[in-house]
């Protein structure tokens, strides 16, 4: 993938230091500027603070499930525009299917781990618009 001139920020929420430093390493290859976060309650403090454009968030973390990190952006005005990217290895229809009926846990893309840093990085171009 070629590089973009993008400056928009990504917040990446995931316990695992190795998938946070490889997609933080692409994105910000990529043109983004990234930030991380290891667990649900670090997510929601970090985000109160940068104000990401998006959200790349687990759903199985430590504290805070990405479920409740959701919840709590989406219920904050200050993050609640942000564009959430759900980045699960859980692919089950009822995972998708619980945010369906729970209108404060939308997203704006579903990814299935493992997923290719290239193609992270154009859903989050597509959600966000470019």
């Amino acid at each position: 993938m070629t590089p973009v001139a993008d400056s928009r920020l990504v917040l990446i929420v995931d316990d695992s230091v190795d998938t946070r430093d490889m997609y933080a390493e692409f994105l910000t290859f990529s043109g983004f500027r990234v930030a991380q976060a290891s667990n649900g309650f670090e997510a929601i403090e970090i985000a109160a603070k940068i104000l990401p454009d998006a959200v790349l968030v687990d759903l199985s973390l430590p504290g805070l499930d990405g479920w409740e990190v959701i919840r709590r952006l989406r219920g904050d005005k200050r993050t609640s525009a942000a564009k959430i990217l759900v980045l699960s290895g859980l692919d089950k229809p009822s995972r998708r299917d619980a945010a369906a009926t729970d209108a404060a846990a939308t997203y704006d893309a579903f990814l299935v781990k493992p997923c290719l840093p290239d193609h992270l990085a154009r859903e989050l171009q597509r959600v966000l618009g470019s």
